[in-house]
């Protein structure tokens, strides 16, 4: 009876154990693909619809520089970190910045980033095929197996929230310590005033998109050591989360982004895990159920996310509706 007991309590422990650490990796994760998504609003106010996709395309950037070269995973996050960034630099230079010289609506650029991740799940399918063909398991792969352990957990659980750390500490110094800091802040504030003093606005925005889609393909290059690996798995399974957490933390903020994005991670991996704990496995499906209530919820209470709240006028406001109730 009492070694039943004991039974009990160390698989409660491991299921908690459990719990925690997809906390840990999921929003480190969705964080890092979120710092990219605000980033390219910040400068030029285009949802892009394609940012999931930057991370599948390090996804599989990760799983070349494994299976096709041999190498250690984490060696794929200086390619990946390349390769995202120029396919993000692509879809500007080739899209997104003739459409806005021609005057484009916001609703057309949207669509026209839609286009680019429908074209861009293609490339990716066409690519697994080839992979495929050198008898690389390119479809619903994992690489799990060929991460680090330390202290009986897997790898990944301590590298996430350092490229967090990393990713933001980099940010900061760029964006606060830097000249290019300084012409990115004018040229997100007023680009027409930045450009008659001198600032390359041009410059500026391709570089923004490079930094975000380089972070997000730095993020997919280790994505599969806890995901599984698709062509569409960026688009299918992130995005929604990535919108999330991006509305959440406030569309104008960096760092609310990271915010919006630990609190996304951490509510919808905590709470699919419980779920398919209590009632069975069948509802992790529906796991994008969950940051699209939480976003839903922002839009009506706070549509500026949580950094684009006015603490003063809040508590202004409650103090006059409890004054109110009051009388």
């Amino acid at each position: 009876m009492q070694s039943e007991c004991y039974t009990h309590q160390w698989v409660d422990a491991m299921v908690d154990v459990f719990i925690f650490t997809d906390a840990i990796v999921t929003s480190s994760i969705l964080a890092l693909l979120t710092i990219g998504l605000t980033l390219t609003y910040l400068t030029t106010r285009v949802p892009n619809f394609a940012h999931g996709s930057f991370g599948t395309v390090g996804i599989y950037v990760g799983l070349v520089v494994t299976e096709v070269y041999g190498l250690n995973v984490y060696l794929g996050l200086i390619p990946g970190f390349f390769v995202g960034g120029l396919v993000a630099v692509a879809q500007y230079v080739l899209f997104l910045r003739p459409m806005t010289r021609r005057n484009a609506s916001i609703a057309t650029l949207m669509v026209a980033t839609i286009a680019f991740d429908i074209f861009l799940i293609a490339v990716l399918n066409i690519f697994a095929d080839y992979l495929q063909s050198l008898h690389v398991t390119a479809r619903g792969f994992y690489l799990t197996h060929l991460d680090f352990t330390l202290f009986g957990f897997k790898g990944l659980i301590f590298v996430a929230p350092i490229m967090v750390v990393g990713v933001v500490l980099g940010l900061y110094l760029l964006l606060n310590k830097t000249k290019f800091g300084i012409a990115m802040k004018a040229t997100i504030e007023n680009p027409p005033l930045a450009g008659t003093v001198g600032i390359n606005t041009d410059l500026v925005y391709i570089i923004s998109w490079f930094l975000a889609g380089g972070t997000a393909g730095l993020t997919g290059a280790v994505i599969s050591l806890w995901y599984i690996g698709n062509p569409d798995v960026g688009s299918s399974f992130f995005l929604i989360s990535i919108f999330a957490a991006a509305v959440l933390g406030g569309v104008y903020n960096i760092y609310g982004a990271i915010i919006g994005g630990f609190v996304v991670g951490i509510a919808s991996s905590v709470i699919i895990d419980v779920l398919a704990l209590s009632i069975g496995t069948w509802i992790i499906p529906y796991q994008p159920i969950i940051p699209l209530i939480a976003m839903i919820i922002t839009l009506l209470i706070a549509p500026n996310g949580i950094t684009g709240v006015n603490l003063g006028e809040l508590k202004k406001k409650i103090g006059r509706e409890k004054n109110a109730a009051d009388s």
